[in-house]
């Protein structure tokens, strides 16, 4: 089995744009930071709530036809890695 992993540079950007720091965005997912760093870090997954509050206007102000550049963007691999 394998396992897709995810760019979220753009989301990052989008967090430093808006938020200016990763901790506020934690904050305002309800998350700790360490969470977040796992999902960043593709050893866990945006849940469809933490998505939604993240695209709300206080918080990233994300259109929902950009969801996806956002959250679903496949991080190119050179070498696929198995999961068992």
């Amino acid at each position: 089995m394998f396992k897709l992993f995810f760019d979220f540079d753009k989301l990052r950007g989008r967090i430093k744009e808006k938020l200016k720091y990763e901790a506020v965005f934690a904050e305002k997912l309800d998350i700790s930071q360490a969470s977040l760093s796992s999902k960043f870090n593709n050893k866990s997954d945006f849940t469809s709530t933490e998505i939604a509050k993240a695209c709300e206007k206080d918080v990233l102000d994300i259109p929902e036809n950009e969801i996806g550049k956002y959250f679903f963007k496949k991080k190119l691999e050179l070498n696929s890695r198995k999961v068992k």
